[in-house]
């Protein structure tokens, strides 16, 4: 099932049905349930007894096939990092998002070539069902160089009788070429309302206040109630708090088991907000913070602001390198505490 706050990009998107695009490019803010969603598009093409809006049965061969992630005519593209199982059609969102960051000493978190090149025999063969063949690849900004100019070359000759479904959080990060050669589809973020009563219904605790650290995105709030961390988190935000007394060392101590991307996420997101707090007094995302916020804010010396969020940006840049975590931790927090006068 899709969620709630996907019914309307659905229904919308059952008007293509009479003739799919070649390649559906599904982009959108990360955490709003965009691969449930290709998903499910991907078994209502599939279903031998779709539904009159393009749903799924649930009962036929196919769908049963789809839901154990073994139907012949459908192949799933993922980093394996994520991929659950050799169709993918297990892996769901939520782990993408509890997953993003995390340290893995042997999973690439790339599409390779191999995995593109391996869908041409997938495509010059004919439909087992005599219906469609679909191709999702997830996320699509993790295709690398050599894989996106594979996969560049089947989308300027699509096969005839198969579709592409490319779902995506960074359309910024995708060659321009593959974006020119797929019908591009942005994928509605749920109303705060909708996000609220949802996550109300996980027995998520303060939804509020998870949604707002979560930039509104429903399934990565999911993922930051159950994320262990959280402690460090907190720890984190306090020390982002004392200012120029931030104890750059004992975070580097605390955090160095941490993987750098998740941290750089929190550091990130407490600058936007100082930002955001000195402009218009409206942090986005730690608005419980706001006080500290304030105090903070006035404190900063903008230029020496500006040159520390670029050296956050190179750091995001290399994030999943092989990196000591705890000098990349330091040289962070003695950064931030040298922002203020």
């Amino acid at each position: 099932m899709i969620y709630p706050w996907q019914h309307d990009d659905w229904d919308r998107l059952q008007r293509l049905r009479a003739q799919w695009p070649h390649a559906l490019l599904l982009y959108g803010q990360a955490g709003i349930g965009k691969l449930r969603f290709a998903q499910h598009l991907a078994q209502g093409m599939l279903c031998e007894a779709p539904a009159a809006n393009g749903e799924p049965c649930g009962q036929c061969a196919a769908c049963n096939w789809f839901v154990q992630g073994n139907h012949p005519d459908y192949r799933a593209v993922l980093p394996e990092a994520l991929a659950g199982d050799a169709a993918g059609a297990a892996v769901s969102e939520e782990k993408a998002e509890g997953e993003e960051g995390k340290k893995t000493r042997t999973l690439s978190k790339e599409i390779k070539i191999e995995q593109v090149r391996a869908l041409l025999d997938f495509c010059g063969i004919g439909a087992h069902r005599g219906g469609a063949r679909v191709v999702l690849v997830y996320p699509a900004e993790a295709l690398n160089a050599a894989s996106a100019n594979a996969l560049l070359k089947t989308l300027e000759e699509p096969p005839a009788g198969v579709v592409f479904l490319l779902v995506s959080a960074r359309v910024d990060r995708l060659l321009p070429t593959i974006i020119s050669r797929c019908r591009q589809w942005p994928m509605a973020t749920p109303s705060p309302e909708q996000a609220r009563a949802w996550l109300a219904e996980q027995n998520v605790s303060d939804p509020a206040a998870l949604l707002a650290e979560a930039g509104g995105a429903p399934l990565a709030a999911l993922a930051l109630a159950a994320d262990d961390s959280r402690p460090l988190r907190d720890f984190t935000l306090k020390q982002l708090a004392a200012g120029p007394e931030c104890d750059a060392f004992a975070c580097a101590e605390a955090l160095q088991k941490l993987p750098v991307p998740v941290v750089l996420g929190w550091l990130q997101r407490w600058l936007y907000d100082l930002v955001a707090q000195r402009a218009a007094q409206r942090p986005r995302y730690f608005p419980a913070a706001q006080r500290e916020l304030e105090r903070c804010a006035t404190r900063i010396d903008a230029n020496a602001f500006a040159r520390f969020m670029k050296d956050v940006t190179r750091e995001r840049a290399v994030e999943n390198h092989p990196l000591n975590a705890r000098l990349v931790f330091e040289a962070l927090f003695l950064g931030y505490r040298d922002l203020f006068v």
